[in-house]
């Protein structure tokens, strides 16, 4: 609150969830997606120069290996503590708990539904902590096989319902961040093409010479996939059709 009483202007963006968010993979500090969405490097991505959230300051809460439980035990409650609003929250999660049951599709589509009521609960704790006119994101789950399934060519044990339980996944966060008031980044979507149809996954390189394949360590984002998503949470953002308190026109989002 300000010393007048009213509520403080939002100035955070939080990146909540797994390493579809951090840097780690992508080459470092403000290398991964949610580290481009606050921050552009024109000199990697000119064609982004002042598309970004220039605006709020990057709280950065998602970690590597994060699970819904592990975003609901300790994420949630840095959030809490941040003593700051938050105009803009972006979420990736789903994909660890999913596989933590690599290969057992009955327990992996079990989890699917763990995953979604994790998920609900999370949408509408951010929700209740968040300015009315705050912007809240969940990303969808991508397939470094392209829609193949083709586990052995990176290096992993046969799974042939993995493309299915995917979707499952994907819809079941669709359909959540519906049900809440989340806008949807289509992550899956956007990184078709770019994976095992594009090359090796598992290549280990941030930046690998071919800036159209957008994996390493076969599910992480490089530095060239970290662009993808943060270009799937401008386009959430950007989307017209969206809520009528869209921040399209706020300073703190600045169109391409």
């Amino acid at each position: 609150m300000t010393a007048e009483g009213r509520p403080a202007e939002p100035t955070a963006y939080v990146a909540l969830g797994d390493s579809i968010s951090i840097d780690d993979y992508a080459g470092g500090p403000g290398r991964g997606g949610a580290s481009l969405l606050a921050r552009n490097r024109d000199d990697d991505f000119p064609a982004w120069r002042d598309g970004d959230l220039s605006g709020l300051s990057l709280r950065l809460l998602a970690t590597d290996g994060a699970t819904t439980a592990s975003l609901l035990d300790h994420q949630l409650p840095r959030f809490a503590q941040l003593g700051e609003s938050a105009a803009v929250v972006t979420l990736t999660i789903g994909g660890n708990d999913v596989l933590s049951c690599y290969g057992d599709t009955p327990m992996a589509l079990q989890t699917i539904s763990v995953v979604k009521v994790r998920v609900a609960h999370a949408l509408d704790e951010l929700r209740r902590r968040m300015p009315p006119s705050g912007e809240l994101v969940l990303g969808t789950v991508y397939d470094p096989s392209d829609g193949t399934g083709d586990a052995a060519s990176v290096g992993l044990p046969p799974w042939p319902d993995v493309v299915e339980v995917l979707a499952a996944l994907n819809a079941a966060l669709r359909e959540v961040a519906s049900e809440h008031g989340a806008a949807v980044a289509d992550i899956h979507g956007r990184f078709l093409g770019h994976g095992l149809a594009r090359g090796n996954p598992a290549q280990p390189e941030a930046r690998p010479a071919d800036r159209d394949l957008w994996y390493c360590h076969v599910i992480e984002p490089n530095a060239w996939g970290a662009d993808a998503v943060r270009a799937a949470f401008w386009e959430a953002l950007a989307d017209p059709t969206r809520r009528a308190h869209s921040r399209r026109s706020s300073p703190h989002f600045r169109h391409l």
